[in-house]
């Protein structure tokens, strides 16, 4: 076996302290095991039995998230795992592998007691130990629940840009298809001939209809009405493709009165030309319109975003409008709301003052308290309901999010915002959303508190309005 000296652990950065004298005691009590590379020293979910000291080689740590195994760090020698004093976790939370030929010092879970009665320095470099190693694991796992988050949103933005960007590109190439078929019906046209005054009444009606904004709305039996209607009259005076045109026409809120205006105005064998021209137009007003809907939807989403992250502002407290951050949060969730089929509920107060907070930092309790009722939801028969609700009671702004989901168990109620705490399965969470959320909130010096029963879990967020 490999030789080992209190000199030797006194090296050891935690142990530099304490006395060589204990550290012999430590040496004598513990036991020299030697893994062989790709051997198990613990498995998640396997119970702690030793306080291990890595001598010599490597060990992997690992854990398993979304189906996949993650490495989070590497030991290396004089590196200290395991279990250690005061520490309640009796079960593995990680897997740890040998990389390598490694030798470590095992000291027994069994003796912790009698060290922490008779070894004063040793019992607190372990525990100063324990205390490092939750603050580098709270710190990893943060970093891995705004990972997580910032996954879920990437993934729903990503799906929210691609409808209008495919829209776009769709709509580039269809209107650059319908453009090169226009020369033919522009030489039927330019062959006609009409007085200027006659070419301005059709010029005016066409394009007051293309510029205005009110479109009419008409039930589908109604529509189907008009459109009959009008490609009954069109092919009356034979006017090529009278379907097409028709329901085009009707698009803009075209009748029958002004046709026979049209008509009036055209000479009877170009009235077929005429129609077909304003028929064009229409179509590309419509791709125009299309291509420019989408392009507006990207450049919301894109703001939405700016205005998520709040990067164009100081990182300190202002006066801000709950309600706009709480939209841009369901602007991110958008793609998970609608694929799992949830209702939405605004019951906001319109009249509610702006509050002082730190914009994104709050943001990320509305996007922590939304996508665990969107979670919880998931898998609900029947109606899927959140409701979002906001008030002003005195001094301060409360804010509710309530689903009608199963509910919390009681027997879990009062350990749901505890760090590292979870009810979802492996990979799906960190445990640290709520607490994030608890930390947030006291940060603002507001409370959150939760309510639960079956089909009503209310989460409510309150925070001083001075």
């Amino acid at each position: 076996m490999f030789p080992l000296s209190p000199e030797r652990l006194q090296a050891i950065e935690a142990f530099k302290e304490v006395p060589l004298n204990q550290l012999a005691w430590y040496i004598d009590h513990s036991k020299k095991i030697v893994l062989q590379t790709d051997e198990m020293l613990f498995e998640s979910g396997g119970p702690i039995e030793n306080t291990y000291i890595v001598i010599q080689g490597k060990v992997r740590i690992s854990v398993m998230q979304q189906n996949q195994l993650r490495e989070i760090s590497v030991l290396t020698p004089d590196a200290i795992t395991g279990y250690l004093p005061y520490s309640r976790g009796k079960v593995a939370a990680a897997n740890g592998i040998a990389l390598e030929e490694t030798h470590l010092l095992a000291f027994p879970r069994s003796k912790t007691e009698e060290m922490i009665k008779t070894h004063f320095e040793l019992t607190q470099a372990l525990v100063h130990q324990m205390t490092t190693r939750v603050r580098e694991f709270t710190a990893l796992q943060q970093q891995n629940e705004k990972m997580m988050a910032l996954g879920k949103l990437s993934a729903g933005l990503a799906h929210e840009l691609n409808n209008p960007a495919s829209a776009i590109v769709r709509g580039s190439q269809a209107l650059q298809s319908h453009l090169q078929m226009l020369p033919d019906p522009f030489k039927a046209v330019m062959s006609i001939r009409m007085t200027n005054e006659e070419i301005d009444v059709i010029n005016n009606l066409l394009f007051q209809r293309i510029c205005s904004t009110e479109r009419p709305q008409l039930s589908m039996m109604e529509r189907s009405a008009c459109e009959d209607e009008i490609a009954d009259w069109l092919e009356q005076h034979q006017v090529p493709n009278a379907v097409e045109i028709a329901e085009n026409l009707v698009d803009y809120g075209f009748n029958e009165q002004e046709l026979e205006q049209f008509k009036s105005l055209i000479p009877s064998h170009s009235l077929g030309a005429v129609m077909n021209w304003v028929n064009q137009n229409l179509v590309t007003d419509k791709m125009v319109s299309d291509i420019q809907e989408a392009s507006k939807r990207i450049a919301e989403l894109v703001a939405s975003v700016k205005n998520y992250t709040h990067m164009d502002r100081a990182q300190d407290k202002q006066a801000s409008d709950i309600h706009q951050g709480i939209r841009n949060t369901l602007t991110m969730l958008g793609h998970k709301v609608r694929k799992n089929r949830i209702e939405v509920v605004e019951a906001f107060q319109t009249d509610l003052p702006k509050v002082p907070i730190l914009v994104s930092e709050m943001n990320q309790v509305w996007t922590n308290l939304l996508d665990n009722a969107i979670d919880v939801l998931e898998k609900q028969e029947g109606q899927r309901l959140i409701t979002i609700s906001t008030r002003l009671e005195g001094d301060f702004a409360k804010i509710n999010i309530q689903d009608n989901g199963p509910g919390i168990p009681e027997d879990i109620l009062g350990r749901i915002f505890d760090p590292f705490f979870t009810t979802k399965e492996m990979g799906k969470g960190t445990g640290l959303g709520l607490d994030v959320v608890q930390r947030i909130v006291k940060q603002h010096n507001g409370t959150v508190r939760v309510k639960s029963r079956p089909g009503a879990t209310d989460f409510e967020v309150c925070i001083p309005m001075h």
